[in-house]
């Protein structure tokens, strides 16, 4: 199966640059899915939402010339919600509620370089090291009698790339900044299923990816 969309968010973040750089940032973002199963059909419109929230401690090996490097690492958390429950797909098959949770480390490298005019450019390489995630799926929100699963996630990586380019003013800093966001997810532990209390299986969070682009538009205080 796979699922198709647009989503839309608002980004926080603080940031400290002095002996050593320190980040923190807060995004939320909500949209609409399709979602396509060569076994289940067709749905339209499915509400997702996600925020994510990070923080990192870097150095800057150039602080004296015009030219930042700025290698990093932090920890980071990832939530996304897709409730498709009380709908149907075009076969019939009911939906249900899916919260992803994931834990990780963003390792990275910040290289931002001046141009005059106090304009400046650069790229943000980084890879995600997964500790762990945990997939909740409410089947009990399609069939009340199912049980829910809480299927853990130990396995997996992700990695961001973003171009950035910045024009700095007198009192604010604007910046443009297209990005590519990536997550592989590998199989997760089986859960047992049960009806009206009565084992009638296990199911398991396949594996998976996910990926995002687009561009984030920022102004820096």
């Amino acid at each position: 199966m796979k699922q198709i969309g647009t989503m839309t968010g608002v980004d926080v973040a603080y940031r400290y640059d002095g002996a050593c750089t320190l980040k923190m940032e807060t995004r939320l973002s909500a949209g609409n899915v399709d979602y396509t199963s060569v076994e289940t059909g067709e749905m339209d419109n499915i509400d997702d939402y996600g925020a994510e929230t990070s923080a990192w401690l870097g150095y800057d090996f150039c602080r004296s010339r015009e030219t930042r490097v700025i290698p990093y690492a932090g920890i980071g958390y990832r939530y996304l919600n897709d409730d498709s429950q009380s709908r149907v797909t075009t076969t019939g098959a009911l939906g249900y509620k899916r919260e992803s949770n994931y834990y990780y480390s963003p390792l990275g490298i910040e290289v931002m370089t001046g141009a005059g005019n106090g304009i400046e450019w650069g790229f943000v390489l980084e890879y995600d090291y997964f500790w762990k995630g945990v997939q909740k799926s409410y089947l009990s929100g399609a069939v009340p009698s199912y049980n829910d699963l809480e299927n853990k996630q130990n396995k997996g990586y992700g990695y961001r790339i973003s171009l950035r380019l910045s024009k700095q003013t007198a009192d604010i800093t604007g910046v443009i900044e297209p990005f590519i966001r990536y997550w592989s997810i590998q199989e997760s532990e089986e859960r047992d299923i049960t009806y009206s209390g009565i084992l009638i299986g296990s199911g398991v969070e396949p594996k998976n990816y996910s990926m995002e682009y687009g561009v984030k538009i920022s102004v820096c205080f």
